[in-house]
């Protein structure tokens, strides 16, 4: 069993672009290890044993979608807000929220500079967030074909289906995620200069509290998601009104920059009555050539932000 550890974080990653939750992908993960353990004698070597460990997760990862609501962000649930000097309201315990990935649980080992591209795009927000739209069988079978590589005959035999019955539903999947999918070719990669610009410019208008900094930053059809309520704000207008509310006086806002998602963010902290610096989520930043097109802000408080090694408060 020693050889299959070396698939963990990729499966984690698989799992998560199934799921929409770090917290059930770990779960899932840890599920598919109990499973591939209690068969691993009835394992004939027929498959690699990533493409055995890969059915496993795929299969578990079915059986626990089944009768679940799809996990949403707050653009999915409906049109912007109209009114953005008003308090935004948290959401029913209906709703299910997609959650924010760290990078540094799903480390891509390759050496291809394009292979670690194909594998960040694939966790992007934008893109887990439309495969939540698919039926859950055609978004295994999207992702084990188009991220994972595997041929339509191996999806087959992991899924219990035909190669025909592959074809049909990767067709179909294409076909409904075209729809609605940002286009990554207008994306920049967090680790070129421009994009951390933009996280730094990001950074700097909320610590010093300049809105000028935050409109310099954003594009003019920004737009900003505050998951946990159905409110979201879009152009940049609409969206420095309701920073104004927020922003406060320089000081009040710390931020630490890190990457989620294959995307720049920042573990946001805000200041408490004692003058420490509370850790209140997260900040995914979706950066593009004309500047910030997207801020997703997640909540969490100091759990989230521990999540991603940082510190769960500041002095």
């Amino acid at each position: 069993m020693e050889r299959t550890e070396a698939f963990r974080r990729e499966l984690l990653a698989h799992c998560y672009r199934m799921l929409g939750s770090v917290d059930e992908a770990e779960d899932l993960v840890q599920e598919t290890y109990l499973r591939a353990w209690r068969s691993y004698g009835t394992f004939e070597g027929r498959s690699s044993p990533r493409t055995w460990l890969y059915r496993i997760a795929t299969n578990a990862c079915l059986t626990a979608l089944e009768g679940r609501t799809r996990r949403a962000l707050p653009s999915g649930l409906g049109g912007p807000a109209e009114d953005p000097d008003a308090v935004p309201g948290a959401a029913g315990p209906e709703v299910a929220w997609l959650g924010p990935l760290p990078d540094t649980v799903v480390t891509f080992e390759t050496q291809d500079p394009a292979a670690i591209f194909t594998a960040r795009d694939s966790v992007r927000l934008a893109l887990v967030a439309a495969l939540q739209y698919l039926p859950a069988r055609q978004r295994a079978i999207l992702l084990l074909r188009e991220v994972l590589g595997f041929s339509a005959a191996e999806v087959a035999t992991m899924l219990g289906t035909s190669a025909s019955a592959v074809k049909s539903a990767l067709q179909r999947a294409r076909a409904r995620l075209d729809e609605g999918a940002l286009s990554p070719e207008n994306i920049t990669e967090p680790t070129e200069p421009h994009a951390r610009d933009l996280l730094g410019q990001y950074i700097a208008g909320f610590e010093n509290a300049d809105i000028a900094a935050l409109e310099k930053a954003l594009c003019t059809d920004a737009a900003i998601e505050l998951v946990g309520t159905r409110t979201w704000f879009s152009g940049r207008v609409t969206c420095l009104r309701y920073l104004a509310h927020v922003i406060g006086s320089p000081g009040d806002w710390l931020m630490t920059p890190t990457r989620a998602n294959g995307q720049p963010a920042a573990a946001t902290y805000h200041r408490t009555g004692d003058g420490t610096h509370q850790a209140l989520g997260v900040a995914v930043l979706t950066a593009t050539p004309t500047g910030i097109a997207r801020v997703t802000v997640f909540p969490g408080g100091p759990g989230l932000v521990a999540r991603f090694g940082l510190d769960k408060e500041k002095t």
